[in-house]
């Protein structure tokens, strides 16, 4: 669909051209045919946008939403609701406390960003996820917008609800669980229908382990310690011993805190649900340290661990700095993904060459431009992702774990013990904070985030949903069919703007490239020094 203003002596009235189909290349309207137009035309926005209207005129005022949306082009969810019975939400008297509710017809829209062309940075998926193989995979428009609704279809007193934590640690699981019991509190449930479940899916069935009730009581003060109070595991999804605990023991929301794994296994305890015939409303909560859940624009506790992620640099760079031919190496996280890599990278302001799983590098090339990063400044501070490099490791993966994900080789041990035999005089320090960066507590906006995303659980819970999970797409929080967004892992696009920003900033080269380029310095490689400080240039020999 084509927006357009109109030209003088129309008025303001609406214009729309119906632009290729779906998957069709975008492309320039001739500006002749439109000689009446005062705006260039542009096609490029698929036709099942034809729901988003601008007013025209002067102004550039937005107009409602006023053209109906096919049902197609929506992102659909799971629902509950002809099995359960409609009534109104607890909040209405107060008209949720003044703030009103959010419609079963509000969407939002997922693409946001119109390209000039499939050249343009970042253009390469705009229609849908780019898949692991590198294909996309199309995607409908309009995402069903998270929040609370007018009508509710479960009875809060009826409701027994439980929370359970998946995988790998990460910032902000405590203030998840906080949240899902404080709102499920103020629906109206009674606090001893709320249960936690001990150390992850195997709580269900683990004798040694049963669940815990939960109240507001008990969860007030647990969102200013990491971790998570109900523990964690991976694996150990016995699919029909949990769907049995869950019909005997009555529960009729189960709230799953998760990953790409413990999404994945929240999805399949909806299906395995659904054929026992067992009414119990399955939502998630995605949790990524990595950051690595496709569509959403970040995972909850990523922030926290960038900041933490950061602090390491800088002690890899005032170790490097306070050393003559200082080399400063700092393994981060980062399995498939290396968003945390990257974006402490950038922040500190201290890294000379980041490494993530996305790009790969050979070994001589980097070697080569380290060395001469040394000789111009004096030392060098590398950041590599623990995914980085595996397929130069002589064993590569080693299987993979219980949630699903590849066991890697240790690449950082690695380039410290190259580093430290092919660069006769370099003082290498290597810092490895792994696990740090994930057990602490949230920063101020992940906090904020997290009550966010444990609120919009209940509400999509008590909206009658279910085998969605909540997330931030384009800033609005939406709720997301589980099936789509466990298709891969999400990755750092090595031809986007995120990582082309990092690279012009630190002027980063390819490290796959005759490593005899690296001998000189370059217009394109030299850092300006005046942020380091001046330093007598050491010698350094390969």
């Amino acid at each position: 669909m084509i927006l357009s203003q109109s030209g003088a002596g129309i008025g303001n009235r609406w214009l729309l051209f119906r632009p290729p189909g779906v998957g069709q290349r975008i492309r320039f309207a001739p500006a002749r045919r439109y000689r009446n137009l005062r705006s260039v035309t542009v096609f490029g926005v698929p036709e099942q946008s034809a729901g988003l209207l601008f007013k025209g005129g002067a102004s550039g005022d937005v107009g409602s939403f006023s053209a109906p949306v096919d049902d197609e082009d929506i992102l659909h969810i799971g629902s509950l609701r002809d099995k359960l019975k409609v009534r109104d939400s607890p909040f209405v008297a107060t008209n949720n406390s003044g703030g009103g509710f959010v419609g079963d017809k509000d969407l939002l829209f997922m693409r946001t960003t119109r390209y000039e062309s499939e050249e343009s940075s970042g253009s390469s998926c705009w229609n849908g996820l780019q898949m692991a193989d590198g294909t996309c995979m199309p995607l409908p428009l309009w995402a069903i917008r998270s929040g609370p609704r007018r009508q509710i279809y479960f009875d809060p007193k009826e409701v027994t609800a439980a929370v359970v934590t998946c995988g790998g640690l990460c910032p902000g699981l405590n203030d998840v669980i906080q949240n899902i019991v404080f709102t499920l509190e103020d629906y109206g449930v009674p606090p001893d229908q709320i249960f936690g479940i001990k150390y992850g899916l195997r709580g269900f069935y683990d004798k040694d382990f049963k669940p815990i009730n939960l109240n507001k009581q008990i969860v007030q003060n647990i969102h200013l310690q990491g971790g998570t109070m109900l523990g964690t595991s991976r694996g150990g999804a016995d699919l029909k011993e949990i769907v049995r605990k869950i019909d005997l023991w009555g529960l009729t929301h189960l709230y799953v805190v998760g990953g790409n794994g413990g999404n994945a296994a929240a999805n399949a305890i909806n299906t395995e649900l659904q054929s026992a015939g067992v009414v119990c409303s399955v939502i998630g909560v995605p949790k990524s340290i990595d950051n690595d859940i496709l569509l959403i624009d970040k995972c909850f506790g990523f922030e926290s661990a960038v900041e933490e992620a950061q602090r390491a640099l800088l002690a890899g760079y005032v170790e490097a700095a306070s050393a003559r031919c200082g080399l400063g190496l700092i393994k981060l996280m980062g399995r498939q993904s290396g968003y945390i890599a990257m974006q402490a990278s950038m922040a500190s302001g201290v890294v000379d060459v980041c490494l993530i799983p996305e790009v790969k590098f050979e070994l001589e090339a980097l070697t080569a431009y380290v060395r001469q990063v040394i000789r111009r400044k004096g030392y060098c501070v590398v950041c590599i992702a623990e995914g980085a490099g595996q397929e130069i490791m002589q064993h590569g993966h080693a299987g993979r774990d219980k949630s699903g994900n590849p066991i890697l080789s240790d690449i950082g041990t690695h380039l410290r013990d190259l580093f430290k035999d092919s660069m006769k005089g370099v003082d290498v320090k290597y810092i490895d904070p792994t696990y740090m960066i994930r057990a602490i507590p949230t920063t101020t906006n992940d906090r904020i985030y997290c009550k966010v995303l444990g609120q919009g659980a209940v509400h999509g819970a008590f909206a009658g949903f279910t085998g969605c999970t909540v997330g931030l797409i384009n800033t609005h929080y939406v709720y997301l069919p589980i099936p789509i967004i466990i298709q891969a892992a999400r990755t750092v696009d090595p031809k986007g703007r995120s990582w082309n920003r990092l690279r012009t900033a630190i002027n980063q080269p390819d490290f796959v490239t005759d490593p005899a380029t690296y001998e000189g310095p370059t217009s394109s490689q030299v850092v300006s020094e005046a942020d380091y400080g001046r330093r007598q240039t050491a010698s350094v020999t390969g």
